[in-house]
């Protein structure tokens, strides 16, 4: 039996780790899908408190998690495939193993949506992000791509323009999902280019381990351009990790945990963290202090059931 389960080893899976093992609480962390969180996908960290150099991300997740051990929390390798909330204590099932807890914190994060291209896959962390406001100071007096059609793509294309001396929005349709007021604002940006119907092929150079370029194809004519650029910015969307919660926890209609008084969830006892109930901001501080939140908000509770 343990006193409380963390899913996620992301900056609010962590940060949750560190603030339970300190209250003595012995935490178990499920590293989940993906270890580290998106996190451990970045670089250059500049805008976390306290590393006035920034840290890269990796680094920034490997001192958390040692801080979290140094205190008592164990970690756990593996998946979450199965939970049972019905009651308590909750039932978790991670790869071969079966667990017993009585609080869970739910911090698996939410999985940026990519294009699907090897060279983007390669390339992530090294001029293609998923975050403008993560890595667009990187890109001072640079040309650079986003990709998308909704309100985060052109919110991205127009917060980059801050730093980029171009930015060139590529769609796969003429017609776009973002809402009227973000499109006109982005369109009367003259640091902004919209270039549709395209999708992208391929992002070049992985041989650099840099991008130079993109090739480009026309959706309706198939035809090929390449477009210089230094930096690709994937705005088509998050995904949260909530797949196995479903139909045990309130969500909203895509995926998102459901909170209300800070951490807390629908099930008494279960409190969420970080991108996996955050779809605004989704920064690394942010999650941190989420996780400072659930972490607290499980030791009152256990505090009140044994007292």
């Amino acid at each position: 039996m343990h006193k409380v389960i963390i899913i996620g080893s992301g900056c609010a899976g962590l940060t949750a780790a560190v603030y339970a093992a300190r209250a003595d609480l012995r935490p178990l962390v499920l590293d989940g899908y993906e270890p580290g969180g998106q996190l451990a996908l970045t670089t250059e960290v500049e805008n976390f408190p306290g590393f006035t150099e920034g840290i890269l991300g990796p680094d920034l997740i490997e001192r958390t998690r040692k801080q979290a051990q140094r205190f008592g929390a164990e970690f756990a390798s593996g998946a979450v495939s199965e939970v049972d909330l019905s009651e308590r204590p909750f039932r978790i099932t991670a790869g071969k193993e079966k667990y017993v807890t009585e609080t869970l914190i739910i911090a698996s994060g939410a999985s940026a949506r990519m294009l699907g291209i090897e060279s983007e896959k390669l390339l992530l962390g090294h001029g293609v992000s998923t975050c403008a406001t993560c890595d667009g100071a990187f890109f001072r007096n640079r040309e650079i791509v986003v990709v998308g059609g909704g309100d985060t793509a052109m919110e991205e294309a127009t917060f980059l323009t801050r730093f980029a001396s171009r930015v060139t929005l590529l769609h796969r349709r003429d017609e776009f999902r973002a809402s009227k007021i973000m499109l006109e604002r982005a369109r009367a940006n003259d640091k902004i280019v919209f270039k549709t119907p395209y999708v992208i092929d391929e992002v070049e150079n992985v041989a650099k381990n840099s991008v130079d370029s993109v090739t480009v194809r026309h959706m309706k004519t198939n035809k090929l351009e390449k477009i210089p650029t230094e930096g690709v910015f994937v705005a088509i969307g998050h995904d949260p990790n909530t797949k196995v919660f479903k139909g045990k926890i309130d969500m909203d209609a895509d995926g998102y945990i459901i909170t209300n008084h800070g951490p807390k969830t629908s099930v008494t006892g279960v409190f969420a963290a970080g991108d996996v109930q955050d779809r605004h901001y989704r920064q690394a501080v942010t999650a941190a202090g989420s996780g400072c939140m659930a972490a607290i908000e499980a030791e009152r509770f256990l505090a009140e059931c044994s007292g």
